[in-house]
């Protein structure tokens, strides 16, 4: 009896320690430096530190950097720029230099937890994608004789535009002139139990091509969703569209099982004439129901719940980065540290609501229930949404479950509709369901179906 028991305790602790069942998917920022006003890194790890994010990317070894983020929980991803990659793929010596001078120094008071190498190469305007793997493979080499190889890993950031075809995402497929270069580094990432990581950008899909890709759809709200004829699989988003792609993808080449990371993903508060689209409504948006999606482990339709670790592109407007006008508008917070627009990416329930936008009283109890102007069908639609990727769960208003009666779709509507909106902040961002939601702060006759939940800051 005593085995047993020892035997019981052992794999507890051992289901304790397993990453995939304990972890959960993180959503980190990207501490992008293109810019001449921005704050020193001792001020930034204090900013990051005070949006409670446990994770960020930088993309070289700034040494002011890895001192200031030292002592503060937070994980590092650190890159080695394209520039310096013929060094770190001829010569070993170039990349055991750099373990020794840039990393051994800060490492473990500073928590590097990954080292990417060269980032998104194919769309460098240097030539340097057969330099990406040997540099890899030396790096790592540099790393197992610093005994770290089994704590920090070498992968490399990749543009979707690695992808030859994308849709439906049945059918994604890696771009063939990349093969050179992209097999070798599968099979390096697949053998270091490395993950691969993608840069995930809906934004540029629906800018570039607004007619065939709605707003709605590059947002994360309630739409028509879109049907892979070959699956049957439903898509209500483009962010998980793009990603199944890049699955599929790496399925046809027997590599299922290796684990992807977005290394980048956001949205333009601010852009020029011919981007519409970049306002601080659609950014905040964007973030606040990427977030919900990522913290949920929603995963995507053909890997549903799938951890997949998401970094927000960017913490600062940067001032200096070249091209259209929202190139210099995608941070979460400007030079001097104050917001662009009000978004939790915590995870922690505070509300999600763009600048200047209808912020719902918290000083009293609230609702959010469908609205009676609202077409049949756009209820449905946004009803669908809730139940599916706004993840409600929808169980209590099936056919013989308590809150089935009234049978009819503005009452299921309201229930998956209040649900949304309690555990999202309470916030009108919430409560809008392509404007078929509305708020009320008079108790609804249903009341005994809606069960308002207390706001996290009030109780």
């Amino acid at each position: 009896m005593e085995k047993l028991l020892l035997l019981f305790w052992v794999l507890l602790l051992m289901l304790a320690q397993s990453p995939g069942l304990t972890r959960g998917s993180t959503v980190g920022v990207c501490y992008g430096r293109e810019g001449d006003d921005l704050p020193t890194p001792d001020k930034v790890a204090q900013l990051v530190k005070s949006i409670a994010v446990k994770n960020i990317i930088i993309y070289d070894s700034n040494v002011q950097v890895l001192q200031a983020f030292a002592h503060t929980g937070i994980e590092l991803i650190i890159g080695i720029p394209n520039s310096d990659l013929l060094g770190f793929s001829q010569y070993q010596s170039t990349a055991d230099t750099w373990v020794t001078n840039n990393l051994l120094p800060y490492y473990p008071a500073t928590m590097i937890k990954y080292v990417t190498v060269g980032a998104e190469v194919t769309e460098s305007t240097i030539n340097v994608t057969s330099l990406v793997v040997p540099a890899m493979r030396n790096v790592q080499t540099a790393l197992k004789k610093a005994g770290l190889d089994q704590k920090i890993k070498v992968s490399s950031t990749h543009a979707l535009s690695i992808l030859s075809r994308s849709f439906p995402p049945s059918a994604g497929a890696l771009d063939s002139k990349y093969a050179y270069f992209l097999s070798p580094l599968l099979q390096f990432l697949a053998q270091t139990q490395s993950p691969f990581m993608v840069n995930v950008y809906p934004y540029y899909a629906y800018r570039d091509n607004p007619r065939k890709v709605s707003l709605d759809y590059a947002l994360f709200r309630p739409n028509d969703g879109v049907i892979d004829p070959n699956t049957g699989l439903v898509y209500t988003n483009m962010f998980d569209a793009q990603l199944d792609a890049l699955f599929f993808a790496l399925e046809a080449l027997n590599f299922r099982s290796l684990r992807v990371m977005v290394t980048e993903t956001g949205w333009p508060s601010k852009g020029g004439s011919k981007e519409p689209a970049a306002t601080p409504d659609n950014a905040v948006t964007y973030i606040g129901n990427l977030v919900r999606h990522v913290i949920n482990n929603t995963g995507t339709p053909s890997r549903p719940g799938q951890e997949i670790d998401t970094y927000i592109f960017a913490v600062f407007n940067e001032n200096r980065k070249p091209g259209l006008e929202s190139e210099r508008n995608w941070g979460l917070f400007y030079p001097d540290e104050t917001k662009v627009y009000n978004v939790d990416i915590s995870g922690t329930g505070l509300p999600y609501v763009a600048t200047g936008g209808n912020l719902t009283s918290v000083d009293g109890t609230s609702w959010c229930v469908a609205s009676p102007s609202a077409k049949e069908s756009d209820l449905q639609k946004a009803l669908d949404w809730a139940c599916g990727s706004g993840n409600v769960d929808c169980s209590p208003i099936q056919p013989g479950q308590p809150c089935y009666e009234p049978d009819n779709l503005a009452s299921h509507a309201s229930y998956a509709f209040n649900n949304y909106y309690q555990k999202n902040g309470a916030s009108s961002v919430a409560c809008n369901f392509g404007g078929t939601g509305n708020i009320t702060t008079i108790n609804p006759k249903m009341a005994q179906r809606i069960q308002p939940v207390p706001h996290p800051h009030l109780v």
